[in-house]
């Protein structure tokens, strides 16, 4: 049986820092994660995509 969550990193669109780092569900979510978070390192709130 496959696992039902995975570790993913968050990295900021703006300076490319990763920040975040959160669990995603594999079954209900195929797709790439894109949340809007705040950067430390922008001191903004930008977009944060998910690596590979």
């Amino acid at each position: 049986m496959p696992q039902s969550k995975k570790k993913v990193i968050l990295v900021c669109s703006e300076c490319l820092s990763r920040n975040y780092t959160i669990q995603k569900s594999t079954i209900s979510q195929r797709e790439r994660l894109q949340i809007k978070k705040h950067c430390i390192t922008c001191n903004a709130h930008v977009l944060h995509k998910e690596t590979r």
